[in-house]
């Protein structure tokens, strides 16, 4: 009987799947793995080795370009210019004055949309998130991108960053929901009707 491949280790998404509208994209990113190899001197209180980081992908929001007013793409400036591909890659932005937010650009090079990652469930490395996080609430872990960001060491060092090549941070297939449920975006003023927000509907660690 051959081994099983530790989840962690499964090979990253390939280019393609970030090549297609974003609004399929970030449907199909539900049920994804989040991938976070962090260095020893990253984690709290030192380790002896490489301790990987695993969430389930819960919820994110689409953002679109020049049609979409919510959109950093709305008009392309020197921060938001990464929206435009080329796609798979991480455009991670500070908001707020308080915290990292992640999304992961989508659409062909040239077109900009990217997806929001807003929530997942822990998988593995329980601990060292909650360490990261300063909590021991699991369902608040990764409830919300912020919290997201902080339970995964993910900051500005990571905008731009490949996430279909194995690293330090990439993306993985993994189990999609067996529904998906759509509302209005949630924390915005323009556009604020479209349904372009995505989430398990049956998961508790979705931010609402």
């Amino acid at each position: 009987m051959r081994p099983q491949v530790h989840p962690a280790f499964a090979p990253p998404l390939p280019r393609s799947f970030f090549e297609r509208p974003t609004l399929q994209v970030a449907r199909e990113l539900l049920g994804c793995r989040l991938v976070r190899v962090l260095e020893p001197q990253e984690v709290p209180g030192g380790a002896e080795g490489p301790v990987v980081l695993v969430a389930r992908l819960v919820e994110v929001e689409a953002y679109l370009g020049p049609a979409d007013p919510a959109s950093h793409a709305y008009r392309r400036t020197p921060r938001s210019a990464i929206m435009w591909g080329p796609p798979g890659r991480a455009y991670v932005y500070f908001s707020y004055g308080n915290h990292y937010c992640m999304n992961v650009v989508a659409e062909p090079e040239g077109v900009a949309g990217a997806v929001l990652l807003r929530a997942a469930e822990p998988l593995e490395g329980l601990e060292v998130m909650q360490k990261l996080r300063g909590t021991h609430d699991v369902r608040q872990l990764l409830r919300g991108p912020g919290r997201l960001t902080k339970a995964l060491a993910v900051d500005r060092r990571f905008n731009g960053w490949d996430l279909t090549q194995p690293g330090p941070l990439y993306l993985a297939a993994g189990q999609p929901p067996a529904r998906v449920a759509t509302s209005p975006r949630i924390g915005i003023r323009r556009a604020a009707d479209r349904p372009w927000r995505f989430f398990d509907p049956q998961s508790p660690f979705v931010s609402r």
